[in-house]
Parts: C-alpha cells; sequence; structure tokens
C-alpha cells in the first residue's frame, strides 16, 4: 500500500510545549532549525550551536516552529 494512512503522521509536539534544544543548523531563511524527536522545529534569531528553551508556536504536517522563551 502507497501513501500515507489517512492523516498521515501525527507530531511529537503540541502548541504550546516547550523544549529545552539545540540549534543544529540554520535554514535558507535565516532560521535555526532544531529537532524534537526527529520532527524539524524552525526557531528565529537563533544560530548554530544554540541551546535554547523553546515554546512551540506552529505545528504543520512536516515542521514545527517555536520562539525561544529562555537562553
Amino acid at each position: 500500500m502507497y501513501g500515507r494512512e489517512r492523516g498521515g503522521p501525527s507530531a511529537p509536539l503540541s502548541v504550546g510545549d516547550t523544549y529545552d534544544v539545540k540549534i543544529e543548523d540554520v535554514g535558507r531563511e535565516g532560521d535555526g532549525i532544531a529537532r524534537v524527536e526527529g520532527f524539524v522545529v524552525f526557531v528565529p534569531d537563533t544560530k548554530k550551536g544554540d541551546n535554547v528553551k523553546v515554546k512551540i508556536t506552529k505545528v504543520s504536517r512536516r515542521v514545527g516552529f517555536a520562539e525561544v522563551v529562555a537562553e
């Protein structure tokens, strides 16, 4: 069977969740990229190597977005 099951896999995070993450890379738009359980999370105003506490602000099917709440 090809394709995903109806709805596809759910994201391992939810809006409002907080995580301590390490910024692993920087995306094309300049946002830091972290991973939570393998799920890509974009974090603006960070740079590679930063260790920050983030709050999830948006979750789509493939990626999440977060803001820094503490460094």
